[in-house]
């Protein structure tokens, strides 16, 4: 005997059938906030200025569209807002030397594969230090690189495609950019008041003699010639030894 199915089974079974084929083709929602840098930690230059240089048409930043988000803007947006002069003289400059976002290698998929693009992303920032004078006294650049063959299945799902690699991208060069500023321009990081040098722990020198360590005070010296505003290098007085004539 076959079995039967009541019509309140059939209508309780429509609507789940319904909602499921919804759910599955409804496209993901796209992250319409834009990045955002001034929520952390500053980047404190001894500079009394900082310029973040216009960037021009050309090749070295095509955005190819649709693209929500311009790896250009945003990096220029990072500059500003992670940079902070605090310094008393000299100056410093941004400069976003490429930002692309270029589109290549699409596929148009076939019976069991599917359409796809594949989205190259570079970026790459330089910060100058220069003097009252005008001359770089320091220096140091930050680049990334990103690429992903991604699905697509209409305009909508190319622009979320970009929106995606540009924000990982950025992401990237935020983390390169601040571990290359602590390690390149350090001397000119600035962690306590403007103009003042951080001082150093002193160090341990060991007597001729055999007594117990001597500890000399650290002495700040000005390079002959410095420049006024930047932050002059920490340099300790030789040790003493008594009954010995100072080593030159």
């Amino acid at each position: 005997m076959m079995p039967t199915i009541t019509r309140r089974r059939v209508a309780l079974a429509l609507p789940l059938l319904a909602a499921a084929c919804a759910s599955g083709d409804a496209p993901p929602r796209m992250n319409t906030t834009p990045p955002s840098y001034g929520f952390l930690t500053p980047l404190r230059l001894n500079v009394l200025d900082i310029e973040v240089v216009p960037s021009i048409q050309g090749p070295a930043y095509r955005i190819d569209p649709p693209a929500p988000l311009s790896p250009l803007a945003l990096a220029e947006q990072m500059g500003r807002e992670r940079l902070v002069p605090v310094g008393t003289a000299g100056r410093a400059r941004f400069i976003v030397d490429t930002a692309t976002l270029i589109r290549g290698g699409a596929s148009g998929g076939g019976l069991f594969t599917q359409a796809s693009e594949q989205l190259n992303v570079v970026i790459h920032v330089r910060v100058e230090i220069l003097g009252p004078d005008g001359r770089r006294v320091g220096f140091t650049e930050a680049e990334v690189r990103r690429s992903a063959t991604m699905v697509v299945e209409g305009p909508a799902s190319q622009a979320r495609n970009a929106d995606q690699i540009v924000r990982q991208a950025m992401e990237d060069l935020n983390v390169e950019f601040e571990f290359q500023i602590r390690r390149s321009l350090r001397d000119w990081l600035m962690t306590g008041d403007p103009g003042v040098v951080p001082s150093a722990a002193p160090i341990q020198q060991e007597s001729l003699g055999g007594t117990a360590p001597v500890v000399p005070p650290a002495t700040t010296v000005a390079p002959a010639g410095g420049t006024p505003g930047l932050a002059p290098p920490v340099r300790y007085a030789p040790s003493l030894t008594p009954g010995l004539p100072p080593q030159p």
